[in-house]
């Protein structure tokens, strides 16, 4: 299973699971990142922090290494 913060810019990923140990994880699920649901990764920055993903229909950006929190496949 791969990471949010391991994909390449314009693909697509579905998420499967949340590492809730991560100290972020409410916060992203509290913005719409949740199981089941397709993103898209659409910027990264000069220094790829923070990414920037569609998901729901909005565009988020979080840091890289609350990405790494979000499994997707």
């Amino acid at each position: 299973m791969k990471k949010a913060s391991e994909l390449n810019f314009g693909e697509k990923g579905i998420i499967n699971e949340i590492d809730f140990t991560h100290p972020s994880s409410r916060r992203i699920v509290e913005v719409g990142f949740t199981p089941g649901q397709e993103i898209v990764l659409i910027n990264k920055s000069i220094f790829n922090d923070p990414l920037a993903f569609a998901v729901r229909g909005t565009l988020i950006a979080i840091r890289k290494n609350e990405a790494e929190c979000i499994k997707v496949a």
